[in-house]
């Protein structure tokens, strides 16, 4: 099973993995300030009182993994509640490497992050990838970014396949750097890129894609996600989204002991 990198499948599927506090450029006739392109963005999602109204989120989707050992299928599912509470379960078919059934969970209640891997044990998350959960505000780190004391600069307008992006690079207080890049015309984010410190990988970049955006109680989500590194390749086809569900606090801490 050492082609499968559990640990890379529970981090990086955040869409905005670090709270922001945007540094403003002078603005030019052609391009906005980082400070207007977070505002633009927020408006293309569904705008600061839409997002304001949202408190959990619920979402389920299908999971197919790429790795040098062979392809992969699987199902996920996420809750998100407010400020940054989140719980993560994937489950994978293993059949086709000749295994069973693995279940990855993984609980982040604000402040410890922990990970029930039926494959590799149970492990507390530290280090960045913790850093990068507690950055992960929810719905959206950009609704309070001026409060948190991060840094958005502004690298310019770059091309991503056949559109124009701008480029920016987010430096949290505390925490790996994100660089975020946002359609020029939708204003959506499109791609994220991050460097983290994963057990038995060492520093490793993944880059994750975000795609067919769909309308949910006004506010658009994501419906297909794509992470690529060096070592797999994940993409995750959301099927339900449900906004403002009841939630148990005790879903996002680690279990008792039996």
């Amino acid at each position: 099973m050492r082609s499968i990198h559990t640990a890379l499948l529970l981090p990086v599927l955040i869409l905005t993995a670090t709270a922001a506090s945007a540094q403003t450029t002078t603005s030019t006739q052609t391009t906005p300030t980082a400070d207007e392109i977070v505002e633009k963005s927020l408006t293309a999602i569904g705008g600061r009182a839409a997002l304001g109204k949202i408190t959990s989120r619920a979402v389920s989707g299908k999971m197919a993994i790429s790795t040098d050992g062979g392809d992969i299928s699987g199902t996920i599912e996420t809750l998100n509640q407010t400020p940054n509470k989140m719980r993560r379960v994937i489950t994978l078919d293993l059949s086709a490497m000749g295994a069973g059934t693995a279940t990855i969970e993984q609980r982040f209640d604000g402040t410890t992050a922990y990970v029930m891997d039926s494959m590799r044990g149970d492990s507390t998350l530290t280090g960045n990838q913790l850093e990068n959960l507690k950055n992960s505000i929810f719905p959206s780190p950009l609704l309070d970014y001026k409060q948190r004391g991060t840094k958005i600069l502004l690298g310019g307008k770059e091309k991503l396949a056949d559109r124009d992006v701008y480029a920016l690079s987010l430096t949290p207080a505390t925490g790996p750097v994100t660089r975020l890049f946002v359609d020029a015309q939708s204003y959506l984010p499109v791609r994220a890129i991050v460097t983290l410190e994963v057990p038995e990988l060492g520093s490793l970049e993944q880059t994750t894609d975000f795609s067919d955006y769909r309308d949910v109680d006004g506010v658009k989500v994501a419906h297909t996600i794509k992470g690529t590194s060096s070592v797999q390749t994940f993409t995750v086809t959301v099927t339900k989204v449900e906004h403002n569900v009841k939630v148990d606090p005790a879903m996002f801490v680690k279990p008792a002991a039996k």
